[in-house]
């Protein structure tokens, strides 16, 4: 009799039942063990072995190394972690540099494999059918989000929705092709959709709209040129060299095919304007009232201290409630200030602060005189919502620190302050590496991030849990997708209206009528860079347009900042004051010491590991390993 082993959710509902003596306690069955004809014939265990299958999302992108410092967005502070070479080249497949395990190999086939369980059973399932057709939906719905999570990091890999037991004599499986695969995934959505069509949507659990935005992320991904044998081929001699294209592109087909397949897909969603957070604006905002609304997108309606309805952008997320297990409620003392007494873990590089334009819509620029000396004025309001930058206020300092800053602001820099005595001395600001607070783990590039955490001044980030949802899916993410597909296809007035609604919710002006071609392309790159930053899209969209080499292959770069004391001042104690000071802003390389970031094209795909072809000898190995 087969069994179903280790689902702790079944435990919880059999533990209510086994109070009772029984004098037939020698045919007691194992407590960690329920006949699989039990389950699926009960709609209360079937909906606790669906529902585990959602731990294959973790944390979301809230690990304390996060994908962001994969790419240009940020850099790992801590070293000795293997996340601080990953940009390196990669010669032996057995060395893959860091994974995410919500990318992991082996752990997405494992919840592949629990969704085909789900599928066959709940196909037949022996309880209330439309009970069973929703728990269906959603597990089709999984079983092509953790295929979608493998086709976006390896290429094509084999879709196996067969269930394997002891008795199988051959598990071996060849790669399906990018093109089955991308097709295999659509379907299992179109399967969803229809079964959760109408069905009441529970937060953190698939819904039609979720599944419609899986649909347009992947169909987004496939038109890309990366994924485009003529577009790709031309691009990069690695990959043109490679004798099994078909498992990383289409080598038959139209991209612009592929194109209007995207655009309909993406549109789709957006026809769901109910999730739509402040889209329908003619004009932009104020700058305060557009760093207000993008906190608000951020924080996805996890704090009190921001615009709740705003939470209705996430379509999909991964939600924080258990306030002993969980590690996504650590975002804030994972990566906030040293001199908070947190971690400083995966800081923004000046690259990402560089690509923010100045609130009129121009390229930030450090020759520009004006700007050099006041790089944090007069910027996109988002920036003031996404990084901590020196002299931006903040919270609270704890009760230890706050005599030395009444100002609650960040000090990223080092400053002149007069003694008692009379004298100049550098005060290090207390959230550098030299603060007098902790002087271990403060940000090697003079920022902290800001975005998903908690702004509430009561909440200390070093001892408080917070309950910031991560984005699996937003509505932005899926408008985005859309005036990306609509600028291929050639559609540059229907994707101007739609960036700019993004734009004017942000506080930034509309585009220039003019723009248009490869200028406006850039644009619309940039504003998906800055929307959608540290949410693990830049790590894929680099890839998928080919710009890796000149983007996240770029060295990392940091700020360095001096206060020097203006002529008859005279400063005590340190706090930001351009009254006072006179600010100077260095921007230089990092340390190659400290991470060393070099491109090669193999990283366009990441490698199957040893380990796995030597399980299944029928795996062809990505290019260039």
């Amino acid at each position: 009799m087969k069994k179903i082993t280790n689902i702790s959710l079944i435990l919880l509902v059999l533990s209510a039942t086994l109070h009772a003596c029984n004098d037939d306690f020698v045919s007691t069955k194992p407590l960690s063990e329920v006949p699989q004809e039990v389950v699926w014939s009960d709609a209360g265990l079937s909906e606790a072995f669906v529902t585990e299958i959602y731990n294959g999302f973790g944390v979301g992108g809230f690990y304390e190394q996060q994908m962001a410092s994969m790419t240009d967005e940020a850099l790992f502070t801590h070293p000795n972690r293997g996340i601080n070479t990953v940009t390196e080249s990669r010669s032996n497949p057995a060395d893959q540099g860091y994974i995410m395990e919500t990318y992991e190999y082996g752990r997405m086939y494992t919840r592949i494999r629990a969704t085909n369980i789900a599928i066959s059973n709940l196909t037949e399932a022996k309880f209330d059918k439309t009970k069973a057709d929703k728990l269906l939906g959603e597990a089709y719905f999984l079983r092509a989000y953790y295929y979608q999570q493998l086709l976006r990091y390896y290429g094509g890999i084999p879709i196996d929705n067969k269930i394997y037991t002891l008795n199988d004599k051959d598990y071996m499986v060849p790669r399906n092709t990018y093109e089955e695969c991308v097709n295999a995934i659509v379907k299992d959505l179109d399967n969803a959709a229809q079964l959760l069509k109408g069905a009441s949507q529970v937060k953190g659990r698939a819904s039609e709209a979720a599944v419609l935005a899986l649909k347009s992320r992947v169909l987004l991904y496939a038109a890309s040129d990366l994924h485009d044998a003529n577009k790709a081929k031309s691009k990069s001699t690695l990959l043109a060299g490679y004798k099994n294209p078909e498992y990383i592109m289409y080598t038959t087909g139209n991209q612009t095919d592929r194109w209007a397949k995207a655009k309909a897909a993406a549109k789709a969603v957006i026809d769901h304007s109910e999730f739509a957070y402040k889209l329908d604006l003619n004009q932009p905002v104020s700058a305060a009232d557009g760093t207000i609304n993008y906190m608000a997108l951020s924080l996805g309606g996890g704090s009190k201290a921001v615009d709740f309805t705003a939470a209705k952008d996430i379509i999909l997320g991964r939600f924080f409630i258990d306030e002993k297990d969980e590690r996504g409620g650590w975002v804030g003392r994972d990566n906030g200030p040293n001199g908070y007494h947190n971690w400083a873990g995966n800081t923004p590089i000046q690259l990402l602060v560089d690509d923010y334009e100045t609130i009129a819509g121009e390229k930030f620029d450090w020759s520009n005189p004006t700007m050099a000396a006041n790089p944090y004025q007069n910027r996109d309001p988002r920036l003031k919502a996404t990084l901590l930058y020196d002299g931006a206020d903040w919270k609270p300092r704890t009760a230890d620190v706050a005599a030395r800053d009444k100002a609650n602001q960040i000090q990223t820099g080092q400053y002149e302050v007069v003694n008692a005595q009379g004298q100049k001395n550098t005060h290090f600001g207390l959230d550098t590496r030299k603060s007098p607070i902790e002087d271990w783990n403060g940000s090697r590039t003079g920022y902290y991030i800001r975005k998903f955490t908690d702004p509430d001044p009561t909440m200390e980030d070093q001892n408080t849990r917070q309950r910031i949802p991560w984005p699996m899916f937003r509505y932005t993410e899926a408008v985005l997708n859309y005036v990306e597909a609509c600028l291929e296809l050639g559609e540059e007035g229907e994707a101007k209206i739609w960036m700019n609604k993004i734009r004017f919710r942000a506080g930034m002006p509309a585009i220039p009528s003019s723009e248009s071609g490869a200028a406006l392309k850039a644009r619309y790159r940039n504003e998906r860079r800055v929307e959608l930053a540290y949410e693990e899209h830049r790590f894929f969209d680099a890839r998928r347009w080919m710009i890796a080499a000149e983007t996240i292959g770029r060295k990392a770069n940091i700020i360095n900042i001096t206060g020097t004391l203006k002529a008859g001042k005279s400063v005590t104690q340190y706090k930001y004051d351009p009254s006072s000071y006179t600010y100077k802003y260095v921007v230089s390389d990092i340390d190659p010491g400290i991470e060393n970031r070099n491109w090669d094209d193999k990283m366009y795909f990441t490698s199957l590991h040893r380990d796995e072809i030597n399980r299944n000898t029928k795996l062809i190995q990505n290019p260039g390993y």
